[in-house]
């Protein structure tokens, strides 16, 4: 059947739906709720006809943005796998006193979604080292190492030099791209490394932590500070690397523990390259500060919010763990475009919401979900201040945890509840103890007789909850992830791909890297009706 044909046949089918609605009951024709007569909120069999008809006709309508994207925005949720996606948009609906499960998260408005395998080329479950390397340099590679290739050997700095890849960021500075780096960990952790760094192991973030290796390998502060000077925005934490031993940090006083043992202060050093260049910089370290930045008087941002990873979103606000205040990941989003935005020739930004997964090997989803949420804004923020016919934005997770929602509680059980499947009833174990919705399969939370949580504030961010297997700490889960798109070429993201696919087409879509050649790229799929001809002759 012929794509014009199949329209008329749907649009046909909807018709008589919707004569079937008209033409009936009328009364009932409009009793989209009925919280009398129907479970839940109330939705009766028109509303869920009308919500599916709506979906439908948006999706005939829908085309894909053929062209070249001027800018690339890569938002990675660390550790967000699909059970996360759904807890967050759950917690999101419940903190606008909804029941939770029919609210929609901002990125679960692009059209586009795939699917994201992501093993590490030696490990089944992969970690956020060598999944960054994926999604940031095209190329699979060994758990724990970021910006090369899987010759190389974890922890053998003699490896490292054959072994060096470049990333999307890397394609983007050579075609005169302002490119910016946003996370809420340590600046120099796996994923914003992922950008700017080649490294035979992610833990060498500061030469603190390389006192044993030898052959001349750099800490990944260094090599962002020696080696990166162009790249235009940095936010996050992680002060501790870039000041001396026996630096005093602003907020956490004595830096003795993880400060450079060679004595060069590389936020000084960072500062002194912009004068020397005579560019325009600020470097902040709260949010006063930050709030005070222009960006149309900005050409460079550095911005290090805390020693080590900043807060989590449910404590930024907490005196009891922030007083000089830190900026929010929507804000720190928004303020990186406008910097970045200013280039004519366009910019590839990476935004990480990086304390998803911490809370997640804590088993401590509250804190998790509430970072989603946290995200969930700054996807808005940057949907909303840019153009879909010239902005491709991709949202996706590194990994996922071995975190789910399980039981049947009934429709809008508190997503941190004990579970429920029935107003004023506790839904009791074999063990005669109640359960929360949410568990880990594996964590700190695994005891060999589980607790009595009648009276436990499931609720609280402090709480571990309970886990099959006992670790220390909750691992990754290996299940595939989702990615989410919108903008040009955005359509290309569909199906079930590598892991490493993501920057390819991001390459392809803004025309950098491998795809840099106009031929090669999407400049020629707009003289095409789709991108189908073969980029490579």
């Amino acid at each position: 059947m012929a794509l014009h044909d199949a329209s008329v046949l749907i649009i046909a089918v909807l018709g008589v739906l919707t004569q079937d609605v008209v033409h009936g009951d009328q009364r009932a024709a409009h009793a989209m709720f009925d919280k009398s007569s129907y479970s839940g909120n109330g939705e009766t069999k028109y509303f869920w006809r009308s919500e599916a008809q709506t979906a439908l006709q948006d999706s005939l309508k829908n085309q894909p943005v053929v062209g070249v994207a001027k800018n690339v925005i890569i938002f990675l949720g660390d550790g967000m796998g699909v059970s996360t996606v759904t807890g967050g948009r759950i917690l999101k609906g419940q903190l606008e006193n909804k029941t939770g499960e029919e609210t929609v998260l901002s990125w679960e408005k692009f059209p586009n979604v795939a699917l994201s395998k992501t093993y590490n080329q030696d490990h089944q479950t992969p970690d956020s080292a060598g999944t960054a390397t994926a999604y940031l340099c095209g190329v699979k590679t060994n758990m724990g190492t970021i910006g090369v290739d899987a010759q190389i050997v974890r922890g053998h700095c003699d490896t490292t030099q054959a072994a060096k890849i470049t990333s999307i960021l890397d394609w983007s500075l050579a075609e005169g791209k302002s490119v910016g780096v946003v996370t809420t960990t340590r600046v120099t952790h796996a994923t914003p490394a992922g950008t700017y760094a080649n490294t035979a192991e992610r833990n060498w973030e500061g030469d603190s932590d390389m006192t044993h290796v030898t052959g001349g390998c750099k800490d990944i502060a260094l090599q962002l500070i020696e080696e990166n000077p162009d790249i235009q925005v940095i936010m996050g934490g992680g002060r501790r690397f870039f000041l001396p031993a026996d630096a005093t940090d602003p907020e956490r006083g004595s830096n003795t523990a993880h400060g450079r043992l060679d004595g060069r202060n590389l936020i000084d050093e960072w500062m002194n390259d912009k004068k020397r260049r005579h560019k325009s910089y600020r470097y902040v370290w709260n949010e006063t500060d930050f709030n005070t930045v222009d960006p149309a008087q900005t050409d460079f941002l550095l911005g290090l919010f805390e020693s080590s990873h900043m807060q989590y979103d449910i404590d930024r606000n907490d005196p009891h763990y922030e007083k000089a205040g830190e900026p929010h990941i929507k804000d720190m989003t928004e303020k990186a475009i406008q910097i970045l935005s200013k280039n004519p020739k366009g910019y590839f930004l990476l935004v990480e919401g990086g304390k998803i997964d911490l809370a997640h090997h804590g088993s401590r989803p509250v804190r998790s979900l509430h970072d989603v949420v946290a995200m969930d804004l700054a996807v808005d923020k940057a949907a909303s201040i840019t153009n879909n016919q010239d902005t491709l934005i991709v949202v996706t997770a590194d990994h996922s945890h071995t975190f789910v929602i399980s039981g049947y509680p009934q429709r809008g059980n508190g997503i941190f509840d004990l579970m429920s499947s029935r107003p004023g009833y506790i839904s009791l174990a074999k063990d005669h103890n109640p359960y929360t919705t949410l568990l880990y399969g594996n964590g700190p939370g695994a005891h060999s007789t589980r607790a009595d949580l009648r009276n436990v504030d499931t609720t609280s961010k402090h709480y571990t909850y309970q886990s099959a297997v006992p670790l220390s700490a909750e691992t990754h889960g290996g299940e595939d992830v989702a990615i989410f798109a919108r903008g040009p070429m955005a359509h290309l993201l569909h199906g079930v791909r590598e892991q490493n696919y993501i920057p390819h087409v991001m390459a392809y879509a803004s025309c950098v890297g491998d795809y840099n050649a106009h031929s090669h790229c999407a400049a020629s799929a707009t003289h095409h009706s789709t991108a189908t001809s073969n980029i490579f002759g």
